[in-house]
């Protein structure tokens, strides 16, 4: 699968201040990942850390917090990853889910999607 950029906005969980956020999209990344600065910027703290696994198989442990995400207009509640110094930023499976947009890689957009009861 490709991959592509777009911009979305991050905001706190009170929908109050949102910043704009240039990420790469990929369905193959669990969690949204956000500049820490950024999100210490709206004032966002870390809730838990939690293990995750790169594509060569090193593990970490990174701070994770919930936020508001805003993709192609739409919001909802996610939780993001504090992206550390050289990570880069991408829009995870877990907020695309919750906006109902799914990924055409052939013409680098999201689509709206329909939800899964099965």
């Amino acid at each position: 699968m490709g991959t592509f950029n777009l911009t979305i906005q991050i905001g706190n969980l009170n929908g109050e201040h949102f910043e704009d956020v240039d990420v790469m999209v990929d369905t193959g990344a669990t969690t949204t990942v956000i500049p820490r600065s950024t999100l210490e910027g709206l004032g966002i703290q870390p809730d838990i850390r939690r293990t995750f696994e790169y594509a060569g198989g090193e593990r970490v442990q990174l701070d994770m917090a919930e936020a508001r995400a805003r993709v192609d207009g739409i919001e909802t509640n996610t939780w993001v990853i504090f992206g550390e110094e050289g990570m880069s930023p991408l829009l995870g499976a877990y907020t695309l889910e919750g906006v109902f947009l799914g990924v055409d890689p052939y013409n680098e957009q999201l689509i709206p999607v329909d939800g899964s009861l099965k």
